[in-house]
């Protein structure tokens, strides 16, 4: 294998892939990426046996090839190197030339052969969808993501499509976000497809939809492979297995107590009395009582704290007790902006917390589980 490349384009496709390879991985060819050369372009390939990440760039074959190369050195060096032309050759026992102006480097690379095999982009029944869509989906439910690996089937998003619309929601057990997007054309869609994407590909493929020009991304799948393809980059992830919980049961039905406050104030309310909850629980106390929002906090080693926010409010006084961090990574996905509409029934049942905006092609809502103080 011989080419030339220019730096830029192999940097921007070097950066796509690297955050799928292994770094501390007991099988040393995961470490590297798969760099195969033909015809006018190279396809760079990185997996860690979970997901896979394969781009391409244009490039000059002077001999079609391919080779292995360390990840990490490689984007490390490239990013040092001055932009131009780069040659990359594949020496004699599986070393790699790079030659760049007056550099020349010499890397240990590893046998093709022993680089798994990833599974390719089926063409069969492919869902096109709208970037912009999925992204702010991903966006506003990643952080609800269950962290315990004995709880695997809530380690993922739950994307439900339908021929119209889009959904994704996620629960680790103590709150759960749901967003909902209607108004869409969603082709190869009948009835409903429901798919549950891991934690680790939901991120990647954030960080894609964030780096691409690209309006609209193909999703497919077959028994055992997710398969996403944004622009020329296609993500590979395998499919976690099992039932993800019923949640519409878990959705109020007659919150009917409710009030409405400014994302911002209560955001800010909420760092404030935070700093005195409890560490272990990161428990608030909110009470609503007439025309105001109380949010308090105390605990024996730092002290107690107060934050009242006035605002209209005429039902039953109510005290219900929250874990701060979901209050607000809540407030963080929503941008911090406009009004939310904070919606309870009694101080035992979980609360739903929503965006009051105008924005109608979206339905978002957080319920989130009240804790004993």
């Amino acid at each position: 294998m011989e080419i030339s490349v220019n730096r830029q384009d192999l940097l921007r496709e070097l950066t796509a892939t690297q955050s799928v390879v292994e770094r501390k991985t007991t099988i040393p060819i995961l470490s590297n990426f798969l760099i195969e050369a033909d015809g006018d372009r190279i396809v760079i390939t990185a997996t860690d046996l979970d997901q896979s990440i394969k781009t391409s760039c244009a490039a000059k074959v002077k001999k079609p090839g391919s080779c292995t190369i360390p990840a990490r050195k490689l984007y490390d060096y490239i990013k040092l190197l001055p932009d131009g032309e780069i040659s990359i050759k594949l020496m004699d026992n599986h070393w790699v030339q790079i030659r760049s102006g007056r550099s020349n480097t010499k890397m240990v690379g590893m046998a093709r052969a022993n680089f798994p095999q990833v599974p390719e982009f089926p063409e069969s029944s492919v869902t096109s969808m709208p970037a912009a869509s999925l992204k702010n989906c991903i966006a506003k439910t990643i952080f609800a993501i269950s962290n315990e690996e004995s709880r695997y089937t809530l380690n993922g998003a739950l994307l439900i499509l339908k021929a119209e619309s889009m959904a994704m929601v996620s629960t680790d057990g103590h709150r759960l976000a749901h967003i909902e997007k209607t108004g869409e054309t969603l082709s190869n869609v009948s009835g409903e497809r429901k798919t549950l994407i891991p934690r680790k590909a939901l991120s990647e493929l954030q960080s894609l939809l964030s780096n691409t020009e690209a309006e609209t991304l193909e999703f497919a799948d077959d028994d055992n492979t997710l398969f996403f393809r944004v622009g020329h980059r296609v993500l590979t992830s395998r499919k976690l297995t099992g039932q993800f919980p019923n949640y519409e049961a878990v959705m109020p039905r007659d919150n009917n107590k409710f009030v409405l406050v400014r994302s911002q104030d209560l955001m800010a309310s909420i760092l404030r009395v935070a700093q005195f909850a409890d560490e272990r629980s990161g428990a608030v106390k909110v009470r609503l009582e007439q025309n105001e929002l109380k949010i308090s906090s105390s605990s024996t080693d730092s002290g107690e704290s107060e934050d009242v926010i006035e605002t209209p409010y005429s039902f039953d006084p109510l005290v219900v007790g929250f874990n701060s961090s979901y209050l607000v990574e809540f407030l963080k996905a929503i941008g911090n902006t406009g009004e939310v509409r904070l919606e309870f029934k009694d101080a035992q049942s979980a609360g739903q917390i929503r965006p009051e905006d105008a924005d109608d092609e979206y339905r978002y809502r957080y319920i989130i589980m009240p804790m004993r103080i």
